[in-house]
C-alpha cells in the first residue's frame, strides 16, 4: 500500500483573518478550482466551517467523468489549521491538512495531502502518468489563481 504526498507552500499579502475566511469557506473551492474540473457542492457549504461538517462535492476530474466526492471537516483550530477528509471518491485515502500562519507582509498557507490511489498496482502505475500530473495541476491553478485575488510575497 503505497501512500504519496503532496506538499504545496504559497505566501500572500493578506491578513490571518483574510487568509481564514476565505480558506476556511467550502463555497471559495469553487474559485480555486479550474472549470474544467466541473466543480459543483451539492451540500454542506451552508454555514461555517466546524468539525464533522460533511460537504458533497460533484468533480469532473478524468475524461467527462462525473465523480461524487464526500468530505469530512475533522480539525479546525481557528485562524491556524483545518483538515479534510474524503469519506468517498475517488481516491483509497485522502487527508488534506491546511495551514496558516503569520509571516511578515502576509501570511503563509501550506497544503499537506496525504493520498492513495485506488485499484492496488495499477493505481501506482497510473500515479506518475494521471494522478500526480492531474494533482499538480490542479494546484498550480489554485496558486495562480490566489496571485490573481490576493498578490504575491516574493
Amino acid at each position: 500500500m503505497k501512500i504519496y504526498t503532496l506538499h504545496a507552500k504559497q505566501r500572500v499579502p493578506i491578513t490571518m483573518q483574510k487568509a481564514w475566511d476565505f480558506l476556511s469557506n467550502p463555497k471559495n473551492l469553487k474559485t480555486i478550482t479550474p472549470d474544467y474540473m466541473g466543480f459543483e457542492i451539492l451540500s454542506g457549504a451552508d454555514r461555517a466551517m466546524y468539525p464533522g461538517q460533511i460537504i458533497q462535492y460533484i468533480v469532473t476530474p478524468v475524461l467527462g467523468i462525473k465523480t461524487k466526492w464526500v468530505t469530512e471537516i475533522t480539525h479546525v483550530k481557528d485562524l491556524e489549521y483545518f483538515v479534510d477528509e474524503q469519506r468517498f471518491g475517488p481516491y483509497s485515502l485522502w487527508h488534506h491538512k491546511h495551514f496558516i500562519k503569520e509571516i511578515e507582509g502576509g501570511v503563509e498557507m501550506e497544503d499537506i495531502v496525504d493520498y492513495k490511489v485506488p485499484m492496488g498496482f495499477l493505481g501506482q502505475l497510473a500515479h506518475p502518468f494521471l494522478v500526480k500530473p492531474k494533482l499538480d495541476e490542479i494546484f498550480e491553478y489554485r496558486r495562480k489563481k490566489l496571485i490573481e485575488l490576493f498578490g504575491e510575497i516574493l
